[in-house]
């Protein structure tokens, strides 16, 4: 039986660990909010490991399903780390959002250590995560690719490998670019209509229905059209976050992202506003905000 250390017990961690113990995998999970970890060994029967040392001691694969790349550095480095108890041969599947300049570091890390790296960020929900329908982009060795695969398939319902380390995460981030591209539109979208006297939930309705009706749309109903009713699936803390990602790996590539710098200053003015804790469908919450300050100077 393949041993797993997974490390990061949050939105969808959690669910993607629990289909691996389903799915026959030992796993010794690690979270840093202990509390956590104690909630899923009491639903799974898993094992838990008080530090990230402890989660990968002996085990053929860690996981690694982390906010940023601070909390991936933190993990990852000194006595209590992952690195310290990796042993030779073994694989590390970084599956958060950490950017490729952050995998490259990390990557060279593990080989010091004898691992070798995959970078696997997902892309889905958190129902999807529950149901391991996520889609999975991988970069990395085809060899260690394959040998992996059973447990990427108990988390995921399409695996794409894209190359070399560092792939994955790239995909993650032209991903991420449409989502929040996608995102910001249907905010504006939806405050558009209702200035122009139509009902909220219809003109959603329309969306849903119409040429713009992505996974997304569907799946984001409740956040857009009674925000604050649902709990937040992702942050704008977080999706600031990925698009500084995305627009630092633009830089760096030398591409243009004009519209992906444009969301970022929206994301960032919700953030100032006291929204930064609110699922990134807030935008929409922002906007209606700004309208209502521009009708009151408008009529002072």
């Amino acid at each position: 039986m393949v041993g797993i250390g997974f490390l990061g017990l949050g939105r969808m961690g959690m669910p993607m660990a629990f289909n691996l113990v389903n799915a026959g995998f030992d796993v010794i999970a690690y979270n840093r909010t202990i509390a956590k970890a104690h909630e899923f060994a009491a639903k799974s029967g898993a094992r838990i490991a008080l530090t990230p040392h402890e989660a990968a001691a002996g085990v053929d694969v860690v996981i690694t399903m982390l906010t940023d790349e601070a909390a991936l550095r933190e993990t990852c480095s000194g006595k209590n780390g992952f690195l310290s108890s990796l042993r030779p041969g073994a694989i590390v599947i970084d599956m958060g959002t950490s950017g490729p300049a952050a995998v490259a570091v990390l990557a060279e890390s593990v080989t010091e250590v004898g691992g070798v790296l995959l970078d696997a960020p997902v892309s889905g929900s958190t129902a999807m995560a529950e149901a391991g329908s996520l889609t999975i982009m991988v970069g990395g060795p085809s060899d260690s690719v394959a040998s992996v695969t059973p447990l990427l398939d108990a988390m995921g319902q399409r695996i794409f490998h894209l190359g070399a380390v560092g792939a994955g995460s790239a995909m993650k981030l032209a991903v991420n670019l449409v989502i929040f591209g996608l995102g910001q539109a249907i905010s504006e979208a939806l405050v558009l209509a209702e200035s122009a006297g139509i009902e909220r939930e219809k003109a959603y309705d329309v969306f849903e229905n119409s040429a713009v009706g992505a996974p997304m749309v569907k799946y984001r109903h409740e956040a857009f059209v009674r925000p604050g009713s649902v709990p937040t699936a992702f942050s704008l803390h977080l999706a600031a976050k990925d698009l500084n990602l995305v627009t630092r790996l633009a830089a760096t590539l030398g591409t243009s992202v004009p519209q992906s710098s444009t969301n970022l200053a929206q994301i960032e003015a919700a953030i100032t506003a006291g929204l930064g804790e609110q699922d990134m469908a807030a935008i929409a919450v922002h906007l209606r905000s700004q309208r209502v300050m521009a009708l009151e100077e408008d009529n002072g």
